[in-house]
């Protein structure tokens, strides 16, 4: 054997073995991920969650003392509060201050703990403003409406990206808990208006806002809780933990203006609050305990995997390069002479390609229909491995679950087909003649960007939209849906909603994100109000907005919102949209039936022989705003539940 031969067998073996150790090192890697995590997220559990839980509800306890005693009550547990929320406070900060090895890739959770860390800081400012009277009751709730949303975005996606049972259990657990939240507001604001003895206009308003809205989450939530959950959850909701607390709220929204505390005292809204909020904190608490136990097992499975794969997967690696080093040192010692290598000529390089035939354009328009096309290539692609994934599999419940994802895939890749089609100058052939509930023009919206369990809608909208301006609206809306969620913080909700306005409704859609400054407010105003001629060729999503409002005579702004974020308005002249609905008052309960998924193909179809709107709905919330006006404050309400995937 020659030493070239000698030469390229070695070189083949050591190529081998890297490609083993590579393959070798990237099971491991996965394997151990599922491990880190779940390790992870008991860690957070014992250290952070429960730490969390404390400090949330005794914000809530020293916040609706706080109120009591700006309304003028002579005796509440405010110190004795404030003393349970220090000591709360206080694990927290040894939390932030420690180093546990099994939270080194949990940094976004540790930063958003800190951020929580700093806002307690400033609530000894609150609480000396308050001591000094110099905080009203709306500014005072505020702080610590504040403070709390702060510790609920502690519970990020890090909890769980492992995506297990527990990880879905955990997420439907922080949803009942953010609709505990809720209902702790709706409590604050009766004990001090019950103090005071007055419940003012724009309470009144709040309070039916949090009426609907607590309902709405909390059955929202209930959907998603794992095991017995849901029945539980049935079965407080009509027991007399709600009984006394329900007819005390329909009460509250339905009395007269002037003597809307009539028939209720202190002492019976206490009791029923006290029993509805110590039902559903004992929900929570059975919940989050039964998971970890069904968890249990699995977790075991895990570990045991893991180190199967990590420690037998190396013993075989080792066994495969000893065997592989000791073949070519054999080969080596064979040779007994040198043998002198024939020169090798030099390498001949390889044709020129023939010159590219095809044509391209140049300039920002092939960028932009590049950059569409390309998008939905991937859409088409996942939307091929879903088929194909449905083809080797006969279980129909995840055949259902794969073809929603299916039909979602293919009403975006519609989507992105007619904004091409809009911006290359014509109109695209779906339209409507007969006008559409400016509801399903919403929703039809939502269903066309691809977080659409991060939206909330609003439940009554009073209005319809003209058939002619559907297709646009509907376009012009998932736009700046999209947009919203895109700079949104992961674990938020974009609201969408609409109010009256004099020259016809306006269509908001707020986001809870970063915001954008001054100047970048101003630049996209201006693009909103004056689109150029030519695509830009950055983010085309305000352009077409633009251009989508400027051709169905809408206009479309931008502004900060209440919480930080951004607001984008749509306002649709009167010519567009027509009253259809005169408003109904609140919901006694809350309807737990959800709305069925509907596909492109499917909705609400025009009698005329006109297309269906695309819907994806949660569930049919409780309506009853004020009328002429849809908007109703979320506050951090939950998303709605995400598929299932086990491992």
């Amino acid at each position: 054997m020659t030493p070239n031969e000698v030469r390229l067998i070695r070189t083949r073996l050591v190529v081998l073995a890297a490609v083993l150790v590579t393959l070798w090192s990237y099971t491991a890697y996965l394997t151990s991920q599922d491990a880190i995590d779940l390790l992870r997220v008991r860690a957070l559990a014992d250290t952070l969650g429960q730490p969390i839980d404390r400090l949330i509800l005794s914000l809530q306890a020293e916040r609706r003392a706080s109120a009591e005693t700006i309304a003028g009550a002579t005796a509440t547990p405010l110190g004795g509060a404030r003393e349970v929320t220090d000591r709360a406070a206080a694990e927290l900060r040894r939390f932030t201050a420690g180093r546990d090895v099994r939270l080194l890739s949990a940094g976004e959770v540790r930063d958003r703990a800190d951020e929580l860390v700093r806002r307690l800081d400033g609530l000894s400012t609150i609480r000396s403003q308050l001591d000094a009277g110099k905080l009203d009751q709306t500014e005072a709730v505020d702080g610590y409406d504040q403070i709390v949303d702060v510790a609920f975005r502690v519970y990020g996606p890090e909890w769980g990206v492992y995506e297990s049972t527990l990880a879905a259990d955990s997420r439907a657990v922080i949803a009942l808990a953010r609709a505990r939240e809720l209902l702790a507001r709706e409590d604050t604001l009766v004990s001090a208006a019950l103090t005071a003895q007055r419940l003012g206009v724009d309470d009144r308003r709040r309070l039916t806002e949090l009426v609907d809205n607590q309902r709405f989450a909390r059955t929202e939530a209930a959907a998603g809780l794992p095991a017995d959950g849901p029945v539980a959850h049935q079965r407080i909701a009509n027991g007399p933990e709600f009984a006394e607390l329900i007819a005390l709220e329909d009460r509250l929204v339905r009395a007269d203006a002037a003597n809307a505390l009539a028939g209720t005292t202190t002492a019976s809204w206490r009791a029923a609050a006290d029993a509805a909020l110590n039902a559903l904190q004992t929900l929570v608490t059975s919940t989050a305990r039964s998971s970890v136990e069904r968890a249990t097992p699995g977790a075991a499975v895990i570990v045991a995997r893991t180190g199967a794969v990590v420690g037998l997967g190396l013993i075989v690696v080792l066994v495969l390069l000893l065997s592989w080093a000791s073949t070519v040192r054999r080969l080596t010692d064979e040779l007994t002479r040198p043998v002198v290598d024939a020169p090798v000529p030099p390498p001949v390089p390889p044709p020129l390609p023939p010159p590219d035939v095809v044509a391209t354009p140049d300039g920002p328009d092939r960028e932009l229909f590049l950059r569409i096309t390309r998008r939905n290539q991937v859409l088409l692609r996942d939307q091929l491995n879903l088929l194909d994934g449905m083809q080797r599999r006969e279980r129909s419940a995840e055949e259902s679950g794969e073809l929603f994802q299916l039909d979602h895939l293919t009403t975006r890749v519609r989507r992105n087909v007619e904004k091409l089609i809009v911006l290359a100058g014509a109109r695209p052939a779906r339209r409507w003649r007969r006008a559409v509930p400016l509801l399903d023009v919403a929703r039809g919206a939502v269903a066309e960007v691809p977080d659409y369990h991060r939206v909330l809608i609003a439940p009554h909208w009073p209005w319809s939209l003209a058939g002619p301006a559907v297709t646009d609206v509907v376009h012009l809306l998932a736009e700046l849906v999209e947009n919203a969620l895109a700079f949104a913080p992961a674990d938020t909700t974009v609201r969408v909603s609409g109010e009256h306005r004099p020259q016809g409704c306006a269509v908001l859609v707020v986001d809870d994100g970063p915001g954008l400054t001054d100047a970048a407010l101003a630049d996209a105003n201006h693009l909103l109000g004056s689109p150029p001629a030519d695509p830009p060729t950055g983010p085309t999503g305000l352009y077409t907005v633009a251009v989508l409002a400027d051709r169905c005579g809408a206009h479309v702004s931008l502004r900060p919102s209440r919480r930080g974020g951004t607001a984008a308005v749509v306002l649709l002249p009167a010519h567009l949209v027509s009253v259809t609905d005169t408003g109904r008052g609140p919901s006694t309960a809350p309807p737990t039936t959800p709305y069925p998924p509907a596909h492109h193909g499917t909705g609400r179809p025009d009698p005329s022989g006109d297309g269906a709107l695309p819907t994806r709905v949660r569930q049919a919330g409780p309506t009853g705003p004020e009328h002429g006006r849809a908007g109703l404050d979320t506050v951090e309400m939950p998303a709605a539940r995400a598929a299932r995937r086990h491992p």
